[in-house]
């Protein structure tokens, strides 16, 4: 019943003659640019906004709690579509609705963090693209060790309700140990006030360069987050381009906007009558690096030219 429910209210030339999607960011910046390429590959496959598609933009002050809130207002209006662009954020989505089609962007393994079933058949109301985080890590620690040679302890901030806070742990700590005579220090968060003492603390112990792993938290209040860890001193090293753009010394990992671009693709498919259950998960192949020469001068490192010729693009 359900089924046939949804099937009926996508199925195109059915449907209301504007589309109407719910959008849900970390913060309203987010929109603009970082979330561009998903606005211009519906654009570029015909949804024209103010035409045939309306976005109804809501961002979440990098607060579960808040986007919580949204995300149960924007189900009960029930759009033809909801689009997430993080796993913390479709998943809180989900629980909200069974019927509404949910497409997403994660930085996390979909099927570890509970949003779908199998990356072929997602067997739920959601589908989407991902990029996982964990690829490339390895290659940050590296460069980290080429821009910092006397490299002796790297940090690690985890977000504690982050969907793959475990997996994450795990993954650094396999990471660090490509660096011999290397130690990480762990520390966890629940409230995004508790992030200042913990870049205090990483200061105190001595730790040079700091990575951090996927959590809407963080994201949302990224600009804190850099701020804060530049009056400690302290190097940040992330996945996500945005992080750079916000003061990270550097950041690699699938390229976003990949993902954004296969997300919209797969948007498109949905709103002309795909079952998202049915619509394959895409994964994001391409990496990319992203290295804050700025930030490296203010902090008194130098990128070795290596580092700076490889780099995808070099904020001075």
């Amino acid at each position: 019943m359900g089924g046939a429910l949804l099937a009926s209210r996508l199925a195109w030339g059915q449907a209301r003659r504007v589309a109407v999607v719910a959008l849900f960011a970390g913060e309203e910046e987010d929109d603009q640019p970082a979330a561009q390429p998903f606005f211009d590959e519906l654009r570029r496959r015909g949804w024209v906004e103010g035409t045939n598609i309306d976005y109804e933009r809501a961002y979440g002050r990098g607060t579960r709690e808040y986007m919580e809130g949204l995300a149960k207002s924007a189900a009960s209006r029930e759009p033809d579509l909801i689009y997430a662009s993080t796993a913390t954020i479709a998943l809180a989505v989900l629980k909200e609705t069974r019927s509404v089609p949910v497409v997403f962007t994660s930085a996390s393994d979909p099927v570890a963090s509970g949003l779908v079933a199998s990356l072929r058949a997602p067997g739920r109301n959601a589908t989407g693209a991902y990029q996982s985080a964990g690829d490339g890590l390895r290659r940050r620690m590296q460069l980290v060790g080429q821009i910092i040679p006397d490299l002796k302890r790297v940090g690690l901030v985890l977000d504690r309700r982050a969907t793959e806070a475990a997996r994450q742990r795990r993954l650094h700590q396999e990471a660090v140990r490509t660096l011999p005579g290397v130690h990480l220090s762990v520390s966890e968060f629940t409230n995004f006030e508790a992030v200042a003492k913990v870049l205090a603390n990483f200061r105190r112990e001595g730790v040079q360069a700091v990575f951090l792993s996927p959590s809407v938290t963080l994201l949302g209040r990224r600009r804190d987050v850099a701020e804060t860890a530049m009056r400690n001193r302290l190097p940040l090293v992330a996945h996500r381009l945005e992080w750079a753009e916000a003061g990270a010394l550097l950041t690699y990992g699938p390229d976003v906007s990949d993902a954004l671009r296969r997300s919209a693709a797969i948007a498109d498919r949905v709103l002309r009558g795909a079952k998202p259950g049915e619509t394959p998960v895409e994964q994001a192949k391409r990496f990319e690096l992203i290295v804050n020469k700025r930030s490296a001068m203010a902090l008194g490192l130098a990128v070795p030219d290596d580092v700076l010729k490889a780099a995808d693009r070099v904020i001075e």
